[in-house]
């Protein structure tokens, strides 16, 4: 099968809307934080060498290349999450027949439910940091790419929450208490800073918008 991130646009929606569980929501988190990664990119090429944002040139460069790195490492993770998904399906499929399979079945479930809850937490680390790169430069870009920001802001905190949700529907199926606890509370600080950064980011673009 070739990779999700190598599809055309049209063959990627037609396999998500396949009746198979993998590419699922995962994938489309991360899907959705590389797209808000790359109009970063975008908007930081479109401020770069550009009068009036002198004093800005060097920060912006930072943050493109950053931007670089998380678009690619978000497009990769749109195969990843769906291995992921795949493992727990493959753990489900182990044999059964005695008590010793039936035990190292259930930890091979365990260990791919822990598996299908690091990737999407990946995803919503990445996603986050999309968010932060918005907010570096809100006030310090190309004033015409103020509502392509403002979607990218929007893109990546839909992917963030996206993930987050991954992470919680896989945290049901684990029996690690002391794992499930510490993952719950790493998601919820991930979403109140990334809906903070988006709030910060959309009271600028409008005034931009109006300038």
């Amino acid at each position: 099968m070739a990779l999700l991130k190598d599809m055309t646009l049209v063959q990627f929606n037609d396999e998500l809307a396949a009746d198979s569980a993998a590419p699922g929501g995962g994938s489309v988190a991360a899907l959705s934080g590389a797209l808000g990664a790359s109009l970063v990119s975008m908007v930081c090429r479109l401020t770069i060498g550009k009068k009036g944002y002198e004093e800005f040139q060097d920060e912006v460069k930072e943050v493109l290349a950053e931007s670089e790195e998380l678009r690619r490492t978000l497009v990769d993770a749109i195969d990843t999450d769906a291995g992921a998904f795949d493992r727990v399906m493959e753990a489900f499929a182990a044999p059964k027949g005695t008590e010793e399979e039936r035990e190292a079945r259930r930890e091979l479930i365990q260990t791919a439910f822990k598996g299908a809850c690091e990737s999407p937490s990946n995803i919503a680390i990445g996603c986050l940091q999309v968010l932060r790169l918005c907010a570096r430069i809100a006030e310090k870009s190309n004033v015409n790419a103020a509502s392509d920001l403002g979607v990218a802001s929007s893109a990546a905190l839909a992917g963030l929450e996206s993930a987050v949700m991954n992470v919680f529907i896989n945290l049901a199926s684990i029996k690690d208490e002391d794992y499930v606890d510490e993952m719950e509370s790493r998601m919820e600080t991930l979403h109140e800073e990334g809906a903070i950064l988006k709030a910060g980011v959309l009271r600028v673009v409008p005034g931009h918008l109006g300038s």
